[in-house]
């Protein structure tokens, strides 16, 4: 936990105090030869701690003192949490769920090579799309991997890559610390941090108490463009905690099926504006006004021409916490590259780290843990751009990504665990709660951890994908 909250408070002291968290529950939880459970545990504590922070910077009553807490259960069901999301009692994961088949598309997965093993990603249909395409192949398992076998590894990926999907091939660590790509990702924070301009500072966080609990971003508009899973874990959780959250997507390429719940829209309201027309342009540029968060999960660059790139937000609206998240970092040759948590495990020497003993065959994370722990350092992120915003003023930048918590994950234990026994699956139950949802009730896990008394809820009713209008509640407006 003290690497993530050394970087997230680079240049801005304190350090960590003894016993700034309470931890509890039974260790072990996550089945895994890497310390993942640790990491998880980390993130999660690292975005309490940064929300106790900006609270007290706030000067609220209760902040400055209100306990933080968090169960090592609760951690090990909350980055699952996908994978025990129900509606009406069914299972609509969204795109990536699990590291196992459930959730994956037929042709996500790992596959033979002629020099090794490549690991696709094919569940949105224009990237299954441009698999195929590269390989020459109809939709049919048996015929992908008959042309996979004949190609190699490298080959495949840089060809699917150009084409517009998503492969890699699966390497050692050693090989991703030499590639340019991690070395690029080696020499970037955990949590990147960038100032810009001396706007005046915001006031807007309330950091309300609701009961005997601490509500650390009352007061406080997010704009959220992201999806799949690490983004929306992240502007999820600032929902729990009462930030009035909006979920922007466009009308093409849609992440979900139109009005499903899915864990994804937890703690937001969910809209679509096609940001390429007069009107969706100009929806977009209300929101950005009233904003005092944005959050983007896409490629880098890939929303510069809607005006989204650091400096024009600065610009045209000053005094912005803004966090970008994306898959394979923010400098480098492959910044600009699509990416997934389970394809990232790839080539950074997780996949390999996972296999069983004597195995050629890659394993995995036994959750999405680059994708749900980024989630909750771009959380903190938040918090700490907050804080730093109400004392100091500025448009705060702050930059995320899944490669680079897998640097993190790949060098917090330099040799990995042995794991003698299976470890207990996680029984998810004592963190599971029911809501209202779209269109009926909604079973999903609660949000984790205690700022004071209260356990953090999520805000109801769960939201069914764009249904929702693309403006924030009644209220004052940002500044």
């Amino acid at each position: 936990m003290l690497e993530a909250w050394t970087a997230l408070m680079a240049g801005s002291p304190p350090a960590l105090p003894p016993g700034a968290i309470e931890i509890t529950g039974t260790a072990g939880q996550l089945h895994s030869r890497l310390p993942a459970e640790q990491v998880a545990l980390a993130c999660v504590a690292t975005a309490l701690l940064a929300a106790r922070s900006a609270c007290a910077s706030s000067g609220g009553p209760t902040s400055a003192v209100a306990p933080v807490s968090v169960d090592r259960g609760h951690v090990a069901t909350a980055v699952q949490s996908e994978r025990w999301f129900r509606s009406e009692g069914r299972s609509n994961a969204p795109t990536a769920t699990s590291q196992g088949t459930t959730g994956f598309a037929p042709l996500s997965r790992f596959w033979v090579t002629g020099d090794g093993w490549v690991r696709t990603h094919a569940n949105y249909p224009w990237h299954r799309d441009a698999l195929l395409s590269v390989l020459g192949t109809a939709n049919d398992a048996d015929a992908v991997g008959a042309a996979l076998a004949e190609r190699s590894a490298l080959e495949t990926e840089e060809a699917v890559f150009a084409a517009g999907g998503v492969a890699c091939a699966v390497r050692t660590f050693d090989a991703w610390r030499s590639h340019p790509q991690g070395r690029a990702v080696a020499a970037d924070p955990l949590i990147g941090h960038e100032r810009i301009g001396d706007a005046p500072p915001r006031t807007r966080l309330d950091s309300s108490a609701g009961g005997s609990g601490v509500q650390a971003a009352a007061g406080i508009r997010v704009l959220d463009l992201t999806r799949v899973i690490a983004g929306p874990v992240c502007t999820r959780y600032l929902g729990a905690m009462g930030a009035d959250v909006v979920r922007i997507d466009p009308p093409s390429h849609p992440d979900l099926p139109r009005g499903q719940s899915a864990d994804s829209l937890l703690g937001k309201r969910s809209a679509i504006i096609d940001a390429r027309t007069v009107d969706g342009a100009g929806s977009l540029e209300r929101l950005l006004a009233g904003a005092d968060v944005v959050v983007c999960g896409y490629r880098p660059g890939s929303l510069d021409r809607f005006g989204f790139d650091p400096r024009s937000l600065a610009q045209r609206h000053p005094g912005l916490v803004v966090v970008y998240l994306d898959a394979w970092g923010h400098s480098g040759p492959w910044s600009g590259r699509r990416g997934f948590d389970s394809v990232v495990q790839a080539p950074t020497g997780i996949a390999r780290s996972e296999a069983e003993p004597g195995s050629d065959i890659p394993g995995a994370l036994p959750c999405q843990l680059l994708d749900h722990g980024t989630g909750y350092l771009a959380a903190a992120a938040v918090f700490d751009g907050l804080r730093r915003q109400r004392a100091d003023g500025g448009t705060h930048i702050r930059r995320v990504s899944l490669a680079r918590t897998a640097w993190w994950l790949m060098t917090t234990s330099t040799h990995p665990a042995a794991v003698d026994e299976p470890v207990a699956e996680t029984d998810p139950t004592p963190w599971l709660v029911e809501l209202d949802g779209m269109p009926g009730r909604v079973t999903a896990v609660r949000p984790p951890g205690r700022i004071g008394d209260v356990p953090l809820a999520w805000p109801a009713p769960v939201a069914g994908y764009g249904d929702d209008r693309p403006e924030w509640r009644p209220g004052e407006p940002a500044g």
